[in-house]
C-alpha cells in the first residue's frame, strides 16, 4: 500500500497498470451498487411466491427500506471518506454491502430480508463515494473527465442489463441469486483493491458528520412511508396511520431545524438559495415518485397480468434502459446548446406520452411488440432527455467545489421520491378481485406516472437558460474528494456552469 498526502501526488507516482487495476475495483463497486437499483424489481414477483403470506406492502419495503437508507445516508458518507480517508471507507461499504447481500440471500422470512436490503444500503452509500474519490485521486487531471464517463459507463450497464441479468440469475437459480451474487463481486473487488487502492490524506480535523441527523431522517421517512403503504389495510383515520404521519413531520421538522444548525449537515440548507437548485430537485423528487414506481410497476404488470415469466418480463423491460443509455450522451450536449429548460420540457413530455401509451394502448390480450414495446421505447427516449440534464441543471449554479455535495443531494431527493412512489404503488394497485380490476388499477398507477412527469415539467418552467463553456483543466473533473457522479438510469452528471 502506498502512503500518499493528496490526489495530485497520488496520480503522479501510478503507473498505467496500477491505474488500470484502481478502475477495475471502483468500477466494481459502481456496478454493484447500481445493479441492486434495477435487479430486485425483477425478483419482486418471484419474492411475492416466495412469501405469499405476506402482502405487498410489507414486501414494497425491501424496496423502499434500501433507497431510504441509501439517500439519507449519500451525503454524510462521502463527509465520512474525507474525514477518515477513502480507501478505509470503501473497503468498510464493501464488507457491509456484501454481508448484507448474503444476509438477504439467507433469510428466511421477510423482516430480515428488509433487514439485510437496509445493511445493503448502508455499504452503497459508504461505497459510492469513496470508489469515485479513489479514482479521481488515481488519475491525473487531464484524464479525470474521461475515466469519471467510463466509471459512470459501468454503471449505466449495471443499470441497462440488471433487468435481463436478474431475471435469468432467478429462472436457472433462484430468487436469492440476485443477491448471492454481489459476494463473489465483493471479493473480487477486495483483493484486487488490497493490493492497487491507494491511500490519500485525510480531514481528521474536520467537524463529525451529522450522523444524529441521517437517523432523524431515515426514521421520518421510513413512518411516512409506512402511513401511506399501510393506509388502505389499517384505514386512512386508524391512530397508527394518523400517528405515522404526525411523526413523520415532526421528526423532518426537527431535521431541518438540525441542518440549520450543525456544521456538517445531512442536507446543507444554503445549496438551496440557487433556484436552479431548488427547482432541479424539487422535479427530480417528483419524477423519481413516478419513475420509481413504473420500474416496478411495469414488472408487476408483465407477470401480473400478462402473465410473462420473469425471464420474459426482465427481456421485455431492456429496451428501454438501452435507450436510455444512448440518448444520455446527446441530451447532456444538446442541453449545453440549448439550454436546460426545453430539453427537460420535452423529455418529460415524451415521458409522460410513454406513460400513456399504456393506459391507451395496452389490455388483458399480450401483445409485446404492438402494444408493449413502443411504449417502452417512448419511456426510454423521455428518462434519456430529463434524469442527466436534471442532475446538471441540479449543479449548475453552485460554486465549482460545491459540485459534489450538490450532486449527492440531488442523489438524495431521487432517493426519497423513489420510496414515495413505491408506497403509492402499494395504494393504487390494491388487491384486485379480477383481472379486468387490475388492469383498471393499473391504468390508474400509469395515469399517476405520467401526472408526476407532467408535474415535473411545470416545476421545470422556472429554470432559465444555462449553457456551458468549453471546460478547461480545473472544470474537467470534479475536485472534491467527496464527489459523486449520477450512474442511476445510465446518466452521467457533466456540471454545466450558468452564464448570468
Amino acid at each position: 500500500m502506498t502512503k500518499l498526502t493528496s490526489p495530485l501526488a497520488a496520480s503522479e507516482n501510478l503507473d498505467d497498470s496500477r491505474r488500470r487495476a484502481i478502475f477495475l475495483v471502483t468500477a466494481l463497486g459502481a456496478f454493484m451498487g447500481s445493479l441492486d437499483l434495477s435487479i430486485v424489481n425483477v425478483a419482486f414477483p418471484a419474492l411475492e411466491r416466495a412469501f405469499s403470506h405476506d402482502p405487498r406492502a410489507s414486501l414494497a419495503w425491501i424496496i423502499t427500506g434500501y433507497s431510504i437508507i441509501f439517500g439519507s445516508l449519500l451525503v454524510i458518507a462521502g463527509r465520512t471518506a474525507d474525514r477518515l480517508g477513502a480507501r478505509k471507507v470503501f473497503f468498510a461499504g464493501l464488507l457491509v454491502f456484501c454481508v448484507g447481500s448474503l444476509f438477504c440471500g439467507l433469510a428466511p422470512t421477510v423482516g430480515l430480508l428488509i433487514g439485510g436490503r437496509v445493511v445493503q444500503g448502508i455499504g452503497a452509500a459508504m461505497m459510492l463515494p469513496a470508489s469515485l474519490s479513489l479514482l479521481l485521486a488515481a488519475y491525473p487531471i487531464e484524464r479525470r473527465s474521461q475515466i469519471v464517463a467510463l466509471w459512470g459507463g459501468i454503471g449505466a450497464l449495471a443499470v441497462a442489463t440488471g433487468p435481463s441479468f436478474g431475471a435469468a440469475l432467478i429462472t436457472a437459480l433462484g430468487w436469492r441469486a440476485v443477491f448471492y451474487v454481489n459476494v463473489p463481486i465483493g471479493v473480487v473487488a477486495y483483493l484486487v483493491g488490497r493490493r492497487v487502492l491507494i491511500t490519500t490524506a485525510s480531514a481528521q480535523r474536520s467537524a463529525a458528520p451529522d450522523y444524529p441527523g441521517a437517523a432523524i431522517l431515515s426514521v421520518a421517512l421510513a413512518s411516512l412511508v409506512l402511513a401511506i403503504s399501510e393506509g388502505p389495510s389499517w384505514g386512512w383515520s386508524s391512530s397508527w396511520v394518523l400517528a405515522g404521519f404526525v411523526l413523520a413531520c415532526a421528526l423532518l421538522a426537527l431535521f431541518i431545524f438540525r441542518s440549520s444548525r450543525h456544521e456538517q449537515p445531512v442536507l446543507d440548507l444554503t445549496l438551496f438559495r440557487a433556484r436552479s437548485f431548488r427547482l432541479a430537485n424539487a422535479a427530480a423528487f417528483l419524477y423519481s415518485m413516478g419513475f420509481f414506481a413504473m420500474l416496478l410497476g411495469n414488472i408487476l404488470f408483465l407477470t401480473g397480468v400478462w402473465h410473462y415469466s420473469i425471464l420474459d418480463a426482465g427481456l421485455a423491460v431492456t429496451p428501454g434502459p438501452l435507450v436510455v443509455a444512448v440518448v444520455s450522451g446527446p441530451a447532456g450536449k444538446i442541453a449545453s446548446k440549448h439550454g436546460f429548460r426545453p430539453v427537460l420540457l420535452v423529455g418529460f413530455a415524451t415521458f409522460a406520452l410513454g406513460v400513456l401509451w399504456y393506459v391507451w394502448r395496452v389490455r388483458l390480450a399480450p401483445h409485446y411488440l404492438t402494444l408493449w414495446l413502443p411504449g417502452t421505447l417512448i419511456v426510454g427516449l423521455g428518462i434519456g432527455l430529463t434524469f442527466p440534464v436534471l442532475s446538471a441543471a441540479a449543479v449548475s449554479s453552485l460554486e465549482r467545489e460545491r459540485f459534489a455535495v450538490g450532486s449527492a443531494v440531488n442523489q438524495t431527493a431521487r432517493q426519497i421520491g423513489g420510496a414515495l412512489g413505491v408506497a403509492l404503488l402499494v395504494v393504487l394497485l390494491g388487491t384486485p378481485s379480477n383481472e379486468n380490476a387490475a388492469l383498471a388499477n393499473f391504468h390508474h398507477l400509469w395515469l399517476f406516472i405520467a401526472a408526476m412527469a407532467l408535474a415535473a415539467g411545470a416545476v421545470s418552467l422556472g429554470l432559465g437558460r444555462t449553457t456551458r463553456p468549453p471546460l478547461d483543466d480545473a472544470d474537467a473533473h470534479v475536485a472534491s474528494s467527496h464527489a459523486i457522479e449520477e450512474v442511476l438510469d445510465g446518466e452521467i452528471v457533466v456540471p454545466l456552469h450558468r452564464h448570468e
